[in-house]
């Protein structure tokens, strides 16, 4: 009797503390609300200044806290440089000389490791302002849930894996975003983030000299003037991935798939005979229907395998481990 009764106090005591630690590890829009409680303002604020100066960088922003969940979930792996125990995701082929805002987060960790050192992760940071970059440019906003721990490690091999390409097709992007726990619904949504932001000759040159079915004429020659045949001429050109509203966040994008004007192929297959047409004509008719999805992704994709409680560390300076 004694040892049962002792033995079902030490059962609850012990399920007690797992739902607190669960409770603990959960992320919370106010995580920083008693430890750094101007934490949002400060980031909000370093990161408006930079897209006043150049409003492409918002795309960048976004891109940035995307191709961070997809590598070992939403941990800041990819702000991590090469050292001798790390080999960084920074020059995979999804993200060598493309994906670009690293000295921003920077700037936002500085202006907030003045006001709280040692408190905010670079993970966080990053959520904040992708959302911060989305409203500043009028796209969406959503209330960020934080509580993120920085990783010890990057994986370059991850990154390589795990990372869309921009020729991929349909049932690739699908599984690559299903292994992520996000429904197609969910990546045609944040596809849509390429209404605003620019792509590389090099990522659609195949596409627009193609002389396909699936690509407007008229689009591929305009697309055609500033990115030479001939590779590598021109690679780096640039070309907004939204012809007809390149700097405003709405649905365009989808108006322009329709059209057959995607400027990458990723783009187009999103609208090609496939499972995802109808979600791409939802968003084309209902604007509203496509920034209430975006926002619901984002937090979404924000939830990728965080790490927290004793998990992960806040690093000082986000290209380096403590």
């Amino acid at each position: 009797m004694v040892t049962a009764a002792i033995f079902r106090a030490a059962a609850t005591v012990m399920l007690l503390v797992l739902s607190f630690s669960a409770c603990q590890a959960q992320l919370s829009s106010t995580f920083y609300g008693d430890t750094c409680p101007n934490a949002l303002g400060t980031i909000r604020t370093s990161i408006r200044s930079t897209i006043a100066r150049e409003r492409r960088m918002a795309a960048s922003l976004i891109r940035l806290h995307f191709h961070d969940c997809f590598v070992q979930g939403c941990d800041a792996s990819i702000l991590l440089d090469n050292s001798p125990s790390i080999t960084s995701e920074k020059f995979v082929t999804q993200n060598n000389n493309s994906v670009r805002g690293f000295e921003v987060i920077d700037e936002a960790k500085s202006a907030v490791e003045n006001v709280c050192p040692g408190v905010v992760s670079c993970a966080d940071i990053l959520a904040v302002a992708a959302r911060d970059a989305s409203e500043y440019v009028g796209g969406p906003s959503w209330t960020v849930k934080l509580g993120r721990k920085d990783s010890t490690t990057a994986s370059a091999s991850l990154a390589s894996r795990d990372l869309p390409r921009f020729a991929d097709g349909l049932q690739r992007l699908i599984d690559l975003f299903e292994s992520k726990g996000l429904s197609e619904r969910d990546m045609v949504a944040l596809s849509g983030s390429h209404t605003i932001g620019q792509a590389q000759c090099v990522t659609f040159r195949d596409r627009i000299y193609s002389n396909g079915s699936d690509i407007d004429a008229g689009f591929a020659s305009t697309r055609r003037r500033n990115c030479p045949a001939t590779f590598p001429n021109g690679n780096g050109n640039l070309a907004p991935l939204d012809l007809v509203t390149p700097n405003s966040f709405d649905n365009n994008y989808f108006r322009n798939l329709l059209q057959k004007k995607g400027l990458l192929q990723s783009d187009q297959v999103l609208f090609s005979g496939g499972s995802t047409d109808s979600i791409v004509n939802d968003y084309s008719r209902n604007p509203s229907t496509f920034r209430s999805d975006f926002a619901s992704a984002m937090i979404k994709m924000g939830d990728i395998e965080p790490l927290t409680g004793s998990a992960g560390i806040i690093r000082r300076i986000c290209s380096r481990v403590n």
